[in-house]
């Protein structure tokens, strides 16, 4: 049912593109495109002596539907993105450490307001709703034995949050860069909050992209 729900989700995001291409062509200012590139991502967890990101990639389709024309557009998107981050431990006053690798995959749709500055420049922000694909946990720790091993029945398999972001375009070229704040809690079960508490996801990315 999950990988349904993706599918359907997928197919009609590309009817959109599709219908926006016809729709928008007489506008220069609106794109269409795919992105996509490094993700630096992290979850801030309290009580833990040190936190590494997590380094993967995002790729994504975008259009943009003109609100005010030359000026401000609506930008629905549709993408994959991975997200973690590697945190080390310590229990019993040091007595006991420990690491905890977090690796988790989504499928996200961001609608972002996007102000143009010229038509080289993109100004964009909104919010972002993610569907949880995979979710894995490495454990390592100094008393020789593994840590509970999560899954993805352990988190939330919705996440939502904040992005904002900068684009430059060179012809149909794009460079750009986004950050992402998640504002969901990503632990769901008491064995995943026992490492995790309240931590939400964040990412910065670096893009770049190509317009149709």
């Amino acid at each position: 049912m999950k990988f349904k729900s993706i599918a359907l989700i997928s197919g009609l995001s590309i009817l959109l593109f599709q219908a926006n291409l016809k729709t928008y062509a007489q506008d220069a200012s609106a794109r269409t495109g795919i992105r996509g590139g490094l993700n630096v991502s992290n979850l801030y967890i309290k009580d833990v002596t040190d936190r590494n990101p997590r380094y993967g990639f995002h790729v994504g389709l975008f259009t943009q539907v003109p609100l005010i024309k030359g000026m401000l557009y609506l930008q629905p998107e549709v993408g994959y993105s991975t997200k973690g981050v590697t945190a080390q431990y310590n229990l019993l006053n040091g007595t006991f450490r420990g690491q905890n690798t977090f690796k988790m995959d989504y499928f996200e749709i961001p609608v972002l307001a996007t102000l143009k500055v010229g038509n080289f420049v993109d100004i964009h922000g909104g919010l972002y709703g993610g569907f949880l694909v995979n979710a894995s946990t490495e454990s390592k720790s100094d008393a020789g034995f593994n840590a509970t091993v999560l899954n993805r029945d352990n988190f939330n398999n919705f996440d939502y949050g904040l992005v904002a972001g900068l684009s430059i375009y060179f012809g149909k070229i794009m460079v750009g860069t986004r950050y992402n704040y998640g504002l969901r809690p990503v632990a769901s079960s008491t064995a995943a909050k026992v490492f995790l508490d309240n931590a939400k996801n964040s990412a910065a990315q670096l893009s770049i992209g190509y317009t149709f």
